[in-house]
């Protein structure tokens, strides 16, 4: 195994997550240092680093399960065929959420609260149980862990996200057609072109 990209997917792993459940909890520290160098200058580089944990984290990944077939992740376990289908059907409504949450609040917004986290968990758990190898387990549960701690968060925080602004019923319709779109773009084309397994017609 490529020693370089295990590295990366670690080190990925730890800065991504660590900063954001450091955001996540709202700590003191994270307070202090807002204060200290300014709410831009804090917002910029917790932007930064994200991005560079992220990379990182997806590159050793990819670089791993794809450009080394021989020295892949090992496999902990097969799935059996029908969880890929439970994947295909998580992945409708979390892309749905996940535009829900750029459009104009709408009804789905009041029911969800926070779609975004919802989306990030439903997609998570979907490529949990459809993908046995461990360097899956570990991204995917990692995704999955993060959600359901930041969702505990933030009802602790008593933010209750969109649910209390008033229902746009124009804001549902926007993300139910552009999330059905995505899904149908990514299950028959770009999932295959961008991370591997064509997922119709493969």
């Amino acid at each position: 195994m490529d020693l370089t990209a295990l590295a990366a997917f670690a080190g990925g792993l730890i800065v991504f997550f660590g900063l954001h459940f450091f955001s996540s909890f709202r700590t003191r520290e994270a307070h202090g240092l807002e204060t200290r160098i300014g709410k831009g200058p804090y917002k910029g580089l917790y932007s930064i680093l994200s991005l560079v944990g992220f990379i990182a984290m997806i590159w050793g990944f990819d670089t791993i399960r794809w450009d080394q077939p021989d020295q892949s992740w090992p496999q902990v376990w097969s799935p059996p065929t029908w969880t890929r289908h439970v994947n295909m059907a998580l992945m409708l409504p979390a892309l749905i959420l996940l535009v829900a949450t750029y459009m104009p609040t709408g009804y789905i917004k009041k029911a969800v609260k926070h779609p975004m986290l919802t989306a990030v968990k439903l997609w998570a758990l979907g490529h949990l149980v459809s993908n046995g190898d461990l360097g899956g387990m570990i991204l995917f549960g990692a995704f999955l862990v993060y959600g359901v701690v930041d969702r505990i968060a933030v009802k602790r925080r008593g933010d209750v996200g969109a649910a209390k602004a008033a229902p746009h019923i124009i804001g549902d319709l926007l993300a139910l057609a552009v999330g059905s779109a995505v899904y149908a773009l990514i299950l028959f084309d770009l999932h295959g072109r961008l991370f591997g397994p064509q997922l119709v017609g493969g």
